[in-house]
């Protein structure tokens, strides 16, 4: 059906949008929990550096593992199969992607910090 034409695409103009709103999402979720996660320290890594502490790993390693976390949900959610509502998929990708952002910010600490 794909080749025929027959099936219905996403444009550039469409997927810009889907994109736009996605970076919003994760710019919003950030935001919030920056507030949620920064009042006494004031540094956005905290919870991965102290994670990373007890767990005597890295900050990165840590970051990474409760990002499996929420790789893991989505893999599940793939391979069920199941028609789940928008809000799901947001909340899903939303949280793996700022988990990567979020890597891209313990990564820069570190080179500003000569590590």
């Amino acid at each position: 059906e794909f080749l025929s034409g027959r099936i219905d695409v996403m444009n550039h103009k469409e997927f810009s949008e889907v994109l736009e709103r996605q970076l919003d999402r994760c710019r919003n979720v950030l935001v919030f929990k920056s507030k949620e996660y920064d009042l006494e320290t004031g540094d956005r890594f905290h919870s991965f550096k102290v994670a990373a502490a007890l767990q005597h790993l890295t900050p990165k390693q840590a970051l990474c593992g409760m990002m499996c976390k929420h790789t893991v949900s989505v893999y599940d959610m793939v391979e069920a199969g199941e028609d789940y509502p928008l809000e799901k998929w947001d909340e899903k990708i939303t949280d793996n992607i700022n988990y990567l952002l979020l890597l891209r910010g313990l990564i820069e600490e570190e080179k500003s910090n000569g590590n």
